[in-house]
């Protein structure tokens, strides 16, 4: 379940950063955004992993 809800909020995330990206379109803008994105996709990657 929390995977879940840590995919629902990556998406969210990643939707807001493309709405921003879009609408001005500077292409500083895109690079920055894909680095937040990746930032937190791989983040999300390390801290939701099954800890046994």
């Amino acid at each position: 379940m929390n995977r879940f809800l840590a995919i629902f909020a990556f998406a969210v995330f990643a939707g807001f950063l493309y709405i921003l990206a879009s609408k001005i379109g500077s292409i500083d803008l895109w690079l920055v955004t894909l680095l937040t994105a990746a930032l937190a996709a791989y983040d999300f990657l390390t801290s939701s992993k099954n800890k046994n």
